[in-house]
């Protein structure tokens, strides 16, 4: 009888520990029955996808904005890891360190990810792809500036970008990369605070969509989803009572 009770300890332990790991690493997708709809439902960890008040993207309008203050930026030249990791495609930046000021408070570049179409969107409307350049300050806040991409010419970033079509876990690295080409030259913006657009969508965001959008052509937008395999934008989500700052 011992050794039965036993047995039956063991098993519940470890069906218990097994539920626990995949409530943890919880799959999420974009597509299915894990999509972004569900993303509350997978695991505790991402109940704030579902019950945040604070959540991204939005849809910008100018009819709560009030005038902001327009942000200064520039990146340096250098060497990125490039990987598809399954959700998107994300470049890591190697070496020095690159930061950036806002509101006063200091934020380090740690990577920079693509979004097809932009998961932004501006009166209702979604421009063909969105990047966002995460930054992280020393209380592990975050500052993300997403450049929205429109129908254009050629641009040269994204061509080293996507010259080789990585599969999902595959890497890359880029010597000198300009990323500049990514961003606007004119940095007017709307800014707000808001979350990950991705599980577990954690609201400790400040928000800097810059309003001008960079060219790149068909076959580069094309380049980017085959190696997304898709979409990969998470729908717009309530504004509620956010206060929007515009750069006007």
């Amino acid at each position: 009888m011992l050794n039965k009770h036993l047995f039956l300890s063991l098993l519940m332990a470890v069906s218990t520990a097994t539920v626990s790991a995949e409530t943890h690493h919880a799959h999420w997708s974009y597509t299915g029955e894990n999509d972004a709809a569900h993303w509350g439902d997978l695991s505790e960890d991402f109940a704030v996808c579902k019950t945040g008040k604070q959540q991204s993207p939005v849809d910008f309008s100018t009819t709560k904005a009030v005038k902001g203050k327009q942000l200064a930026y520039r990146y340096n030249i250098a060497d990125y890891k490039v990987e598809n990791n399954g959700h998107t495609l994300q470049a890591t930046p190697q070496g020095k360190a690159q930061t950036i000021v806002i509101n006063g408070k200091t934020y380090t570049f740690k990577q920079f990810h693509f979004h097809t179409p932009s998961e932004h969107t501006f009166k209702g409307k979604h421009f063909p792809m969105e990047a966002h350049f995460v930054h992280q300050a020393e209380d592990g806040t975050l500052a993300v500036i997403g450049s929205v991409f429109k129908p254009g010419k050629n641009n040269p970033a994204l061509s080293a970008l996507t010259a080789k079509k990585l599969n999902a876990g595959e890497s890359v690295t880029l010597k000198n990369l300009n990323i500049q080409a990514l961003l606007p030259k004119d940095s007017k913006s709307f800014q707000l605070k808001g979350s990950l657009t991705t599980p577990p969508c954690s609201e400790n965001v400040t928000w800097v969509v810059l309003k001008t959008p960079v060219q790149a052509d068909a076959a580069q937008f094309k380049a980017m989803r085959d190696i997304i395999g898709g979409e990969n934008n998470r729908p717009v989500q309530p504004l509620n009572d956010r206060e929007v700052n515009e750069d006007k």
